[in-house]
């Protein structure tokens, strides 16, 4: 079978790209390794402007609920509970939470709709460009009681976009995105009845918490009828193989200390603890091959933020420029409109987490618990404002509380 372009990969990325290429007229084919829905590790909060890039699909069929306060902690105490919205004349923002196994599905439906030949229960096992087209292999599996019978066969596209996460085998075959920044995250999933009283708890209010994870942070995420706890730790040295237990022990404990912390009722013994990378930006590269036959989106793109470490709205960006650029002819101007579009900024981001998860505890105090600063957090994450617009305001609030803390110490002796 022969298509203009296979997507692979039916997370945000895959499924908008192919979506948008069907819409203008392209037979598509979008492969997805699982069946559909499946279970996708991810705290799963987004900033509501993922609605733009959202066609026809409305947020009543995967928004669970939504955010308009937030509660900081360090070390699970010296509380900041601040609203997103406050003493606000521009327009009102909010974080959405959804649960990825819907809203993925979702996703690809409406990729469907729009006419895209969606093959979910698809491994990719290997891409390679031959001298006009790309060949996608593919292997598929028939499960029944007795018996597992292994299909093997492929499919070829003028182009293909790998949306396949980071260590997809679409990134294998570019030879791109060498020696990635993978950042380490950790999640659980506790069912809750927001019917019991907790003073802590409620729906419209996510928890964030900085001092119990060096070098990043935790989060209580609240659905319908669960929450999602997690811990990630964001930067990080080379771990070898033997670290890696010793980290997810200590993500664990975080998790565990949050739910105390916050007297939430749980079974350690039922607890599933689902640990993932999160393939971050750290510098400008090449995500297309050097024909423009292959492009990376989304995670395999590495194109999560690298101070906040959101990547859903980000993904859906790459989705709709990687089909632009197809259905223009243009795939050689992909990587430079990524990075004009998405990236670029993260170069700020970038510097500004340096120093935050350096010195957590001073940015707690005089960053975080500032009045404005959670609104502009999520006017950041809405992309409302750039990060470059950032670093010259807090290097002077910074400057100025070094200066009354080490110099009035100074004068006062």
């Amino acid at each position: 079978m022969h298509y203009d372009l296979i997507v692979c990969g039916a997370g945000p990325a895959g499924s908008i790209a192919a979506a948008t290429a069907a819409r203008a007229g392209l037979k598509v084919a979008l492969i997805e390794k699982y069946p559909l829905p499946r279970h996708k590790t991810c705290g799963g909060g987004i900033p509501m402007v993922i609605e733009s890039f959202l066609y026809d699909l409305s947020p009543t069929a995967f928004v669970e609920t939504r955010i308009n306060h937030i509660r900081h902690t360090w070390n699970f105490s010296d509380e900041f509970l601040t609203p997103i919205n406050a003493d606000v004349t521009g327009n009102p923002l909010s974080l959405w939470m959804l649960q990825r196994s819907i809203f993925d599905n979702e996703l690809s439906q409406q990729a469907v709709r729009a006419g895209v030949d969606l093959q979910d229960n698809l491994a990719v096992t290997s891409v390679e460009i031959e001298k006009t087209v790309v060949r996608v292999h593919l292997r598929s599996f028939s499960n029944n009681l007795n018996n597992k019978e292994k299909m093997v066969f492929s499919a070829t596209a003028n182009w293909v976009i790998g949306a396949d996460g980071a260590s997809g085998e679409t990134v294998k075959a570019t030879n791109l995105r060498k020696n990635p920044k993978i950042a380490l995250a950790m999640e659980a999933e506790i069912p809750y009845d927001w019917n019991i009283e907790n003073p802590n708890l409620n729906p419209e209010l996510v928890h964030l918490e900085y001092g119990a994870t060096q070098n990043g942070y935790g989060w209580i995420f609240p659905k319908k009828d669960h929450l999602n706890i997690g811990s990630g730790l964001f930067y990080t040295k080379n771990y070898k193989t033997s670290d890696i237990k010793s980290v997810n022990q200590d993500l664990k404990k975080v998790i565990l200390d949050y739910l105390n912390s916050l007297n939430i009722k749980y079974d350690a013994n039922h607890i599933r603890f689902r640990a993932h990378p999160l393939p971050y930006w750290s510098r400008k590269e090449d995500l297309h091959t050097k024909d423009g036959m292959i492009l990376l989106a989304g995670d395999a793109a590495g194109l999560i933020n690298p101070l906040f470490f959101d990547g859903i709205l980000h993904a859906a960006k790459s989705g709709v420029i990687a089909a632009e650029c197809i259905i223009n002819n243009d795939t050689q101007n992909y990587s430079r409109r990524i990075y004009n579009e998405i990236s670029k900024d993260f170069n700020t981001a970038y510097k500004i987490s340096r120093f935050f998860y350096k010195y957590p505890e001073f940015c707690y105090q005089n960053i975080v618990k500032r009045d404005m600063s959670t609104r502009t957090a999520v006017r950041l994450i809405s992309g409302e404002i750039l990060y470059g617009e950032i670093p010259g305001k807090m290097i002077s609030q910074i400057t100025k509380h070094l200066k009354n803390k080490y110099l009035g110490s100074v004068k006062r002796k």
